[in-house]
Protein backbone atom coordinates (compact mmCIF):
# COMPACT_ATOMS: atom_id res chain seq x y z
CA UNK A 1 0.00 0.00 0.00
CA UNK A 2 1.30 3.25 -0.79
CA UNK A 3 0.87 6.62 0.93
CA UNK A 4 0.14 9.84 -0.61
CA UNK A 5 0.11 13.40 0.50
CA UNK A 6 -2.18 16.29 -0.26
CA UNK A 7 -0.29 19.24 -2.10
CA UNK A 8 -3.39 21.43 -1.64
CA UNK A 9 -3.11 20.72 2.40
CA UNK A 10 0.38 20.00 3.28
CA UNK A 11 2.90 21.92 1.70
CA UNK A 12 1.92 25.57 2.44
CA UNK A 13 3.55 28.76 3.29
CA UNK A 14 3.36 30.01 7.17
CA UNK A 15 2.95 33.49 7.51
CA UNK A 16 2.67 35.69 10.32
CA UNK A 17 5.96 35.51 12.39
CA UNK A 18 7.99 37.81 10.82
CA UNK A 19 10.46 38.16 13.80
CA UNK A 20 13.94 38.89 12.49
CA UNK A 21 16.66 36.34 14.07
CA UNK A 22 19.84 34.75 13.10
CA UNK A 23 19.27 31.75 13.93
CA UNK A 24 16.39 29.41 14.32
CA UNK A 25 17.57 26.08 16.16
CA UNK A 26 20.87 25.97 15.22
CA UNK A 27 20.01 27.33 11.33
CA UNK A 28 22.11 30.36 11.52
CA UNK A 29 21.62 33.18 8.45
CA UNK A 30 25.81 32.46 8.51
CA UNK A 31 25.89 28.46 8.33
CA UNK A 32 22.74 28.73 5.51
CA UNK A 33 24.55 30.26 2.93
CA UNK A 34 27.07 27.91 2.70
CA UNK A 35 24.65 25.45 1.49
CA UNK A 36 24.49 24.84 -2.07
CA UNK A 37 22.28 22.32 -4.20
CA UNK A 38 23.28 20.43 -7.36
CA UNK A 39 21.56 18.38 -9.77
CA UNK A 40 22.18 15.79 -12.84
CA UNK A 41 20.81 13.26 -14.60
CA UNK A 42 23.03 9.73 -14.89
CA UNK A 43 21.86 6.98 -17.87
CA UNK A 44 20.78 7.45 -21.10
CA UNK A 45 17.65 6.17 -23.15
CA UNK A 46 14.09 6.42 -21.43
CA UNK A 47 15.48 5.29 -17.98
CA UNK A 48 17.60 7.41 -16.13
CA UNK A 49 18.70 8.61 -12.20
CA UNK A 50 17.69 12.09 -11.15
CA UNK A 51 21.11 12.46 -8.49
CA UNK A 52 20.84 15.45 -6.23
CA UNK A 53 24.07 16.98 -3.94
CA UNK A 54 23.75 18.67 -1.27
CA UNK A 55 26.45 20.17 0.41
CA UNK A 56 26.66 21.98 3.66
CA UNK A 57 29.34 24.02 5.38
CA UNK A 58 31.31 23.12 8.37
CA UNK A 59 29.65 23.39 11.18
CA UNK A 60 26.72 21.14 11.21
CA UNK A 61 23.62 21.82 13.62
CA UNK A 62 22.84 18.45 15.73
CA UNK A 63 19.69 16.19 14.30
CA UNK A 64 19.36 18.39 11.29
CA UNK A 65 17.18 16.64 9.19
CA UNK A 66 16.80 17.17 5.34
CA UNK A 67 13.87 17.29 2.90
CA UNK A 68 13.88 17.73 -1.39
CA UNK A 69 10.83 18.87 -2.86
CA UNK A 70 10.59 17.89 -6.96
CA UNK A 71 7.79 19.49 -8.92
CA UNK A 72 8.20 16.87 -12.00
CA UNK A 73 6.71 17.96 -15.54
CA UNK A 74 4.56 15.86 -17.00
CA UNK A 75 6.95 14.39 -19.68
CA UNK A 76 8.14 12.08 -16.64
CA UNK A 77 6.94 9.58 -14.09
CA UNK A 78 8.34 7.80 -10.98
CA UNK A 79 7.28 4.11 -10.84
CA UNK A 80 5.82 3.96 -7.11
CA UNK A 81 6.33 -0.29 -7.05
CA UNK A 82 10.15 0.41 -7.79
CA UNK A 83 10.47 2.48 -5.13
CA UNK A 84 8.77 0.27 -2.84
CA UNK A 85 11.92 -2.26 -3.76
CA UNK A 86 14.69 0.41 -3.27
CA UNK A 87 13.32 0.82 -0.35
CA UNK A 88 13.84 -2.38 1.07
CA UNK A 89 17.40 -2.82 -0.88
CA UNK A 90 18.50 0.98 -0.46
CA UNK A 91 16.61 2.47 2.28
CA UNK A 92 15.81 5.46 -0.07
CA UNK A 93 12.67 7.38 1.49
CA UNK A 94 10.14 8.81 -0.97
CA UNK A 95 6.55 10.18 -0.45
CA UNK A 96 4.68 11.17 -3.70
CA UNK A 97 1.93 13.42 -3.41
CA UNK A 98 -0.03 11.54 -5.63
CA UNK A 99 -0.50 8.48 -7.40
CA UNK A 100 1.09 7.93 -10.83
CA UNK A 101 -0.29 6.45 -13.64
CA UNK A 102 2.52 4.43 -15.38
CA UNK A 103 1.09 3.82 -18.31
CA UNK A 104 -0.35 7.47 -19.35
CA UNK A 105 1.39 9.33 -22.09
CA UNK A 106 3.05 12.71 -21.45
CA UNK A 107 -0.29 14.92 -23.35
CA UNK A 108 -2.93 13.15 -20.58
CA UNK A 109 -0.53 14.00 -17.73
CA UNK A 110 0.19 16.26 -15.30
CA UNK A 111 3.18 17.60 -13.04
CA UNK A 112 3.51 16.19 -9.83
CA UNK A 113 4.93 16.49 -6.03
CA UNK A 114 7.82 14.39 -5.25
CA UNK A 115 9.19 14.43 -1.33
CA UNK A 116 12.46 12.77 -0.65
CA UNK A 117 13.75 12.43 2.48
CA UNK A 118 17.93 11.71 2.05
CA UNK A 119 20.20 10.47 4.85
CA UNK A 120 22.59 13.41 5.59
CA UNK A 121 26.34 11.76 5.80
CA UNK A 122 29.77 13.64 6.92
CA UNK A 123 27.87 17.54 6.19
CA UNK A 124 26.34 16.29 2.75
CA UNK A 125 23.78 14.18 1.13
CA UNK A 126 23.20 12.38 -2.16
CA UNK A 127 20.21 11.29 -3.04
CA UNK A 128 19.11 9.22 -6.49
CA UNK A 129 15.54 9.03 -7.77
CA UNK A 130 14.52 6.72 -11.03
CA UNK A 131 12.91 8.52 -13.25
CA UNK A 132 11.73 7.38 -16.73
CA UNK A 133 10.14 9.39 -19.80
CA UNK A 134 6.93 9.21 -21.01
CA UNK A 135 5.77 8.59 -24.64
CA UNK A 136 4.90 11.45 -26.18
CA UNK A 137 3.26 12.49 -29.39
CA UNK A 138 4.41 11.40 -32.61
CA UNK A 139 5.46 14.31 -34.65
CA UNK A 140 4.55 15.54 -37.71
CA UNK A 141 7.64 18.13 -38.60
CA UNK A 142 9.90 15.58 -38.13
CA UNK A 143 10.92 16.52 -34.97
CA UNK A 144 13.34 13.68 -33.32
CA UNK A 145 13.21 14.51 -29.97
CA UNK A 146 11.30 16.27 -27.26
CA UNK A 147 13.10 17.92 -24.73
CA UNK A 148 11.65 17.40 -20.74
CA UNK A 149 13.00 19.95 -18.07
CA UNK A 150 13.35 19.30 -14.69
CA UNK A 151 14.29 22.27 -12.32
CA UNK A 152 15.82 22.15 -9.46
CA UNK A 153 14.01 21.04 -6.03
CA UNK A 154 13.44 22.71 -2.83
CA UNK A 155 15.49 22.03 -0.17
CA UNK A 156 13.82 22.60 3.45
CA UNK A 157 15.38 21.84 6.77
CA UNK A 158 14.51 21.47 10.46
CA UNK A 159 15.90 19.94 13.72
CA UNK A 160 14.73 17.02 15.44
CA UNK A 161 15.99 18.61 18.81
CA UNK A 162 13.79 21.84 18.25
CA UNK A 163 9.69 22.22 18.22
CA UNK A 164 9.26 25.98 16.93
CA UNK A 165 11.36 27.77 14.31
CA UNK A 166 11.31 31.45 13.74
CA UNK A 167 11.35 32.28 10.39
CA UNK A 168 13.99 35.59 8.91
CA UNK A 169 14.47 36.60 5.92
CA UNK A 170 15.10 35.61 3.20
CA UNK A 171 13.91 32.56 4.99
CA UNK A 172 10.83 31.13 5.35
CA UNK A 173 8.98 28.42 7.64
CA UNK A 174 6.53 25.44 5.66
CA UNK A 175 4.42 22.70 6.35
CA UNK A 176 5.44 19.31 5.55
CA UNK A 177 5.26 15.48 6.45
CA UNK A 178 8.19 15.27 9.42
CA UNK A 179 9.10 11.15 7.67
CA UNK A 180 7.86 9.28 4.90
CA UNK A 181 5.88 7.63 6.59
CA UNK A 182 3.07 10.98 7.04
CA UNK A 183 1.93 10.47 10.03
CA UNK A 184 2.03 14.20 11.01
CA UNK A 185 3.35 17.52 9.89
CA UNK A 186 6.46 19.37 11.30
CA UNK A 187 7.43 23.33 10.81
CA UNK A 188 10.72 22.92 8.12
CA UNK A 189 12.61 26.10 7.27
CA UNK A 190 12.57 26.51 3.29
CA UNK A 191 16.19 27.46 2.24
CA UNK A 192 16.29 30.27 -0.36
CA UNK A 193 19.37 31.61 -1.58
CA UNK A 194 20.63 28.70 -3.30
CA UNK A 195 22.92 29.27 -6.25
CA UNK A 196 20.39 29.36 -9.59
CA UNK A 197 21.44 26.66 -11.83
CA UNK A 198 20.24 25.57 -15.13
CA UNK A 199 17.40 22.90 -15.03
CA UNK A 200 18.65 19.48 -16.28
CA UNK A 201 17.00 18.15 -19.70
CA UNK A 202 16.30 14.97 -20.51
CA UNK A 203 15.76 14.26 -25.10
CA UNK A 204 12.82 11.80 -25.17
CA UNK A 205 12.51 10.11 -28.47
CA UNK A 206 9.44 10.99 -30.87
CA UNK A 207 7.66 9.17 -33.48
CA UNK A 208 7.26 10.00 -37.15
CA UNK A 209 3.79 11.05 -37.33
CA UNK A 210 4.51 11.09 -41.16
CA UNK A 211 4.86 7.31 -41.44
CA UNK A 212 1.22 6.79 -39.61
CA UNK A 213 -0.40 6.12 -43.13
CA UNK A 214 2.04 4.41 -44.90
CA UNK A 215 2.78 2.15 -41.96
CA UNK A 216 -1.15 1.46 -41.04
CA UNK A 217 -1.92 0.83 -44.64
CA UNK A 218 0.80 -1.48 -44.87
CA UNK A 219 -0.29 -3.68 -41.82
CA UNK A 220 -3.72 -3.35 -43.35
CA UNK A 221 -2.89 -5.06 -46.76
CA UNK A 222 -0.51 -7.70 -44.96
CA UNK A 223 -3.67 -8.82 -42.58
CA UNK A 224 -5.73 -9.05 -45.61
CA UNK A 225 -3.09 -11.38 -47.37
CA UNK A 226 -2.85 -13.38 -44.51
CA UNK A 227 -6.26 -13.85 -43.75
CA UNK A 228 -6.80 -14.56 -47.72
CA UNK A 229 -3.80 -17.38 -47.48
CA UNK A 230 -5.45 -18.71 -44.38
CA UNK A 231 -8.88 -19.12 -46.08
CA UNK A 232 -7.62 -20.58 -49.06
CA UNK A 233 -5.67 -22.95 -47.11
CA UNK A 234 -8.24 -24.29 -44.72
CA UNK A 235 -10.88 -24.26 -48.10
CA UNK A 236 -8.45 -26.92 -49.53
CA UNK A 237 -7.79 -28.75 -46.41
CA UNK A 238 -10.29 -28.57 -44.00
CA UNK A 239 -10.03 -28.03 -40.51
CA UNK A 240 -7.64 -30.72 -38.72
Amino acid sequence: MFVFFSTCTVYLVLFGSTQADENSCGLSITWLETVSVTMDVSKNGFHRDLVTTVDFGPGFPDGLEALLVHRLPSGIYIDQYQLASLKEDTGLQVLLGSAVDLEAPAHTSEEFIVLVYPALEQGSLKATLPIHGRYHKPSLAGKRFELVEIKLPKLILRSDTCTQLISFPPYKIVDAPCTVHNLSICQWLEIQHLQEQDPVSLEIPLGDGSLVEPVCAGTLIVTLLCCVILSRSIWRHGVF
